[in-house]
């Protein structure tokens, strides 16, 4: 498989590493320094794209590879109040999307956790609810895509919590996500249920990279000669 790499900082590189080590081949690498390079002859090159690029960026990105007609897996967040005009920006394209705030298979699973968990706990009003992310200085959004995903998850099954807040916060219908940033750390997510009696914790934390890594060439590997809008969970069948 031919793949156009969006984006080549740190996780770039670590996509390419395991791509090539499972026989595909990198035909374009895009960085901040030769963006004029990233045109649709170039684009045609490829069977895939993998865009990590930044907020700012990614829809172009995103609407350059649909209207060359090549399947994108795109891992930016900080993005998503545009989703609703890509999702139709692929679909008048008859394109390929997969999008996913989090590609690590762990961080997916805890997702599934995250929701059971949150079904348990709708009919225990004792509890408050906060979400914890903790990445490395250098990422530009806050709070990070996975915290909104479960924060997002949690709204959908505790209807006493209207909404969440990227901050402490003392009222009772607002969820918590508090937000830190530490180097080295690529990625900490804990959701935390308190009541006068106790405490539950679910904690996910990212060693390195390479769960990401990984994840993005399985996504890019399903996508290939594919149509439509997917997640995570139709790569992982969950």
């Amino acid at each position: 498989m031919k793949i156009a790499l969006i984006g080549y900082g740190k996780m770039g590189k670590a996509i390419e590493e395991i791509a090539v080590q499972r026989g595909h081949e990198i035909v374009l690498r895009i960085t901040s320094q030769n963006t004029v390079v990233l045109t649709s002859e170039n684009l045609q090159s490829a069977d895939v794209a993998i865009e990590f690029t930044n907020p700012h960026s990614a829809v172009n990105n995103i609407k350059k590879c649909l209207d060359t007609h090549v399947p994108v897996v795109c891992g930016s967040t900080g993005w998503l109040q545009h989703w609703n005009e890509v999702q139709d920006y692929c679909k008048e394209r008859n394109g390929a999307l997969l999008y996913a705030s989090n590609f690590s298979v762990g961080v997916n699973l805890f997702f599934e956790l995250n929701t059971y968990l949150a079904k348990l706990m709708a009919v225990h009003p004792e509890y408050d609810i906060t979400v914890e992310e903790i990445h490395h200085t250098q990422k530009r959004d806050a709070p990070s895509g996975t915290a909104i995903s479960l924060a997002e998850q949690i709204l959908q099954q505790i209807v006493r919590k209207k909404r969440w807040v990227n901050e402490e916060s003392n009222n009772n219908e607002e969820l918590s996500i508090i937000s830190k940033r530490i180097d080295p750390a690529p990625g900490t997510h804990t959701i935390k249920y308190t009541s006068a009696i106790d405490d539950i914790e679910i904690t996910h934390t990212a060693h390195n990279r390479q769960g990401f890594a990984s994840g993005a060439v399985f996504a890019a590997e399903f996508l290939q000669n594919k149509k439509g809008i997917y997640s995570m969970n139709d790569v992982l069948h969950l």
